[in-house]
């Protein structure tokens, strides 16, 4: 397959664009200014592209079987502080980006799109979810170390979602463990629907390594057409 990825450079899309290539597939790999970037591996070509920008999303999109969207403000994997401020800053941005993202694939119907977004939007009980609640919102943030003001991120992320499900494009919506953090690829993991997949102890959790797993699975074999997903322990 040919797998564009926008944020290749951060923590989740540097895995996904691993895991590609690891199976096989050519990646297209897209980042702000990949005029800097130094890359050796076959089957992975690098390309400058602005997420904001439909023009220039669909100007990458011919010859792509799948689009994979890891955007963040900043670069989360070299400075999550600064992505985090510039979340809390505008956090409309993500929205904005999934417009975008919607409006390019208007000339390029059939390719799939996948958007990295929030766990925060996840049902913890029928019909509640934690961005609902800024009691709830808080201890999670509190608890995996962001700061209360990330609660306007966390929902923009779910204004995102709310974006992709008025379309009839091929999207699919992935939000992540509230728990996800660099490890190990295990390639063992649950899948879920719109409620967080919870461990032993009532965790929600993933390694970025296997998130992105999950991410080209769902890449090779589409489950979840118009659909959101999650995995977890």
């Amino acid at each position: 397959m040919y797998i564009g990825v926008i944020g290749a450079t951060g923590g989740i899309g540097s895995r996904v664009v691993t895991e590609a290539l690891g199976r096989g597939h050519h990646v297209a790999a897209f980042s702000r200014d990949a005029t800097r970037i130094e890359e050796d591996r076959k089957g992975i070509a690098w390309q400058s592209v602005d997420v904001l920008d439909a023009g220039a999303i669909a100007a990458v999109l011919p010859g792509l079987d799948v689009l994979i969207s890891a955007f963040q403000p900043g670069n989360a994997a070299k400075d999550i502080a600064d992505t985090v401020t510039r979340s809390i800053a505008d956090p409309t941005v993500y929205a904005t980006a999934a417009r975008a993202l919607l409006k390019a694939l208007e000339s390029h119907p059939r390719t799939r799109l996948l958007v990295i977004g929030g766990a925060g939007s996840l049902e913890i009980e029928p019909g509640l979810v934690r961005a609902d609640s800024d009691e709830l919102l808080h201890e999670t943030l509190d608890a995996i170390g962001l700061p209360r003001e990330y609660a306007a991120a966390v929902r923009g992320h779910w204004d995102a979602l709310d974006v992709l499900r008025t379309s009839n494009r091929l999207w699919t919506y992935f939000s992540p463990a509230e728990d996800i953090a660099p490890g190990e690829r295990t390639g063992r993991f649950r899948i879920g629907g719109d409620q967080p997949v919870l461990d032993a102890d009532g965790r929600s959790r993933i390694s970025m390594e296997d998130a992105a797993v999950a991410l080209v699975d769902e890449a090779e074999l589409p489950r979840f057409v118009q659909r959101r997903f999650t995995v977890g322990y």
